[in-house]
């Protein structure tokens, strides 16, 4: 029987099979192998009634992708979800999930929820992700303004959600599923940081074909990749290649370097650059150990 692994906690997975959500243990040949099974996964399994489990997970099949943080399988795209305020945008994170999902080669759109706070800041967050190609949505789970262009993104696709805690994700998992019936927090008055409610990844079915992971917030992600692989993993700076004067430009200290010049003219957003330079040189700080 084959179904997909709709949940994972405490060495037990429920799997989807057509409908039929069985609770199932993986057998020790994972364990053996270090291999273990993932949310998103297509999995085979068998019957093995016992006072814990209905079944086994005996095959995992082939995964299109995988993604470490959120530990995830096959998904078609992802959401990088911040608040447009309380808790404030934390760009260079979001810049840092858009690159892993680059690297992986996997769609990303980006969500700032929170609308109803917004006081003109949305504008310009807006811009700078939708200059470098990313779609850009926005909601408010007060009035439910934006909701119903995000639900057409996410027709007919297993999407991933991303970000940190306090912006919103169980909320809005919540609005597009209600049966998730996830629970929610509220931010800390100390220093307007979201509670962590959601402990584990889940897959929510939000109609056919549509499925909606939703993953922990975490508030760092360690992106690895050299110079050449954060070049390619912005969009923005990937289009100018080849017009530097130099050959194998860096966008640092090179003289007449096309993206220099272009963050000048306010065409590449310069939190954009900036995190593009930080990776590169935490990236190469990294490598000396």
């Amino acid at each position: 029987m084959r179904g997909k692994i709709i949940k994972g906690i405490a060495g037990f997975y429920l799997v989807d099979c057509g409908g039929e959500v069985l609770t199932c243990k993986a057998r020790g040949l994972f364990r053996k192998r270090g291999e273990k099974p993932l949310v998103g996964d297509l999995a085979e399994v068998e019957a093995a009634q016992t006072s814990e489990s209905e079944a086994n997970i005996v095959t995992l099949l082939p995964r299109k992708n995988r993604l470490i943080r959120p530990a995830v399988s096959n998904v078609d795209q992802a959401l990088v979800v911040m608040a447009v305020r309380t808790p404030d945008p934390q760009f260079y994170l979001l810049d840092q999930y858009l690159v892993t999902m680059e690297l992986q080669e996997i769609p990303a759109a980006i969500l700032f929820t929170k609308e109803d706070l917004d006081r003109g800041e949305l504008a310009d967050y807006r811009s700078r992700y939708e200059t470098a190609g990313y779609p850009v949505f926005s909601v408010s789970a007060e009035n439910g303004s934006g909701l119903e262009a995000l639900r057409a993104y996410l027709a007919g696709k297993t999407t991933v959600l991303a970000g940190p805690s306090g912006v919103g994700k169980s909320t809005l998992t919540n609005l597009l599923c209600p049966a998730a019936n996830m629970e929610t927090g509220e931010l800390s008055r100390k220093n307007l940081r979201g509670k962590q409610t959601t402990r584990h990844t889940e897959l929510f079915c939000l109609g056919e074909n549509s499925y909606l992971l939703d993953t922990p917030g975490f508030t760092a992600v360690e992106v690895w990749g050299d110079t050449e692989a954060f070049k390619q993993a912005f969009p923005e700076i990937r289009a100018l290649e080849g017009q530097c004067r130099f050959t194998g430009c860096n966008h640092g200290a090179e003289p007449d370097c096309a993206v220099k010049a272009a963050v000048a003219r306010g065409e590449i957003a310069a939190s954009r650059y900036e995190s593009y330079r930080k990776m590169a040189e935490e990236s190469a700080e990294r490598r000396k150990y």
